[in-house]
């Protein structure tokens, strides 16, 4: 039997832009994806924290360090600049393989959009 769980997360970043003419997607600095391990083109699910909004979209790399969390094109009328959100993306994969799959899950500062160092 094949599941659906949760592969990466990005907990808790502020939408920095937001353009409405645009081809979709949402564009996620470079810096972030790498920590949660997603990549360009891959499917993810978003969730406004300030609205309630949910939808899916695809993800485009943006300039590294910049801290950009940009939605574009119809994602933009879901979310507005200052909004907090999720950023979340599932993987397919065999049922015992999930019991013991660990997602990689991020929690960025929230004021900037950069990761915490620890």
């Amino acid at each position: 039997m094949q599941i659906q769980v949760i592969k990466s997360k990005i907990h808790r970043v502020t939408v920095t832009e937001a353009e409405l003419n645009y081809i979709g997607s949402i564009t996620i600095d470079e810096d972030l994806m790498d920590a949660a391990n997603i990549i360009a083109g891959e499917r993810v699910y978003i969730v406004d924290n300030n609205n309630g909004e949910r939808f899916d979209t695809y993800v485009i790399a943006g300039r590294r360090g910049s801290g950009v969390i940009c939605a574009n094109g119809a994602a933009a009328r879901k979310v507005q600049t200052g909004d907090t959100i999720i950023i979340m993306a599932y993987a397919i994969m065999d049922f015992e393989e999930a019991k013991h799959f660990k997602p990689s899950i991020i929690f960025p500062d929230t004021r900037t959009n950069h990761l915490i160092k620890k």
